[in-house]
């Protein structure tokens, strides 16, 4: 099947989705809360904050495909 892009912004989409994804995989292999002597507060802000970075890149790839 031929499949032809309707929107020239889809591929940007996609690219971006992908890129936020890797973003919030690298942010949690790289664990920057182990480096700081920071409250436990802060730590799960930053394992939230990643994993919303997971999320949000995630939906928007599924979202811009669709």
């Amino acid at each position: 099947m031929n499949r032809f892009v309707s929107d020239p912004l889809e591929p940007l989409g996609i690219v971006m989705g992908t890129l936020l994804v890797l973003i919030g995989i690298a942010t949690l292999v790289g664990t920057p809360w182990a480096s700081k002597s920071g409250s436990a507060l802060i730590m799960i802000g930053q394992i939230f904050g990643a994993l919303s970075a997971i999320g949000i890149g995630a939906a928007l790839a599924w979202v811009s495909r669709a």
